[in-house]
């Protein structure tokens, strides 16, 4: 590949075809990466909880994060909300894994507050409330509010693992899970 040309795609839009990490860091042309998520894939709302999930439980919260912005792209426009709320908690979860503690903090927060108006209705399944407990659990944790500004001093950020913190998506917990 050419690095000095633009990478773009069959209909000249932007496209970064370097090589990403598990967390979505992109790394050096050439280098082994994980695949990437495809971009506008259709699944219903259980198809997406169930790929997401499995990025989640796999450390992959960034590529979760497409998953959901699939569905919300392409989703009803009732839903979207939800879909957006749970994308930003998964690049929340990205960045606290990557050390952006307060990044990851914000994007936590936003994705509770976006998802709040379902936590009553808790849609196909998914268990709102506990995972705004979670965002905000970790957020606290990664970026306490008390502690100020990002960048501000106080040590080093936090950094998390992705994949022992990832939520549970349904309603309940994993012990009750369903094979």
């Amino acid at each position: 590949m050419d690095e000095s040309r633009r990478d773009r795609d069959e209909e000249g839009r932007a496209r970064n075809a370097r090589p990403r990490d598990g967390l979505g860091r992109p790394l050096p042309y050439g280098a082994p990466g994980v695949e990437r998520q495809p971009e506008g894939v259709l699944r219903s709302p259980g198809e997406t909880v169930r790929e997401a999930q499995r990025l989640l439980d796999a450390g992959m919260p960034f590529h979760a994060h497409e998953v959901f912005e699939d569905a919300w792209k392409s989703g009803p426009d009732a839903e979207r909300e939800l879909w957006r709320g749970l994308a930003q908690m998964a690049v929340g979860l990205t960045h606290s894994a990557r050390g952006n503690s307060g990044g990851g903090a914000r994007l936590l927060r936003r994705g509770a507050g976006a998802v709040e108006p379902f936590r009553e209705s808790d849609p196909h399944g998914i268990g709102v409330g506990g995972l705004i407990r979670w965002a905000l659990e970790l957020a606290d944790r990664v970026a306490p509010r008390e502690a100020g500004p990002a960048g501000s001093g106080g040590g080093l950020a936090p950094v998390v693992d992705a994949a022992a913190e990832a939520p549970w998506l349904l309603r309940g917990d994993r012990a009750g899970r369903r094979a």
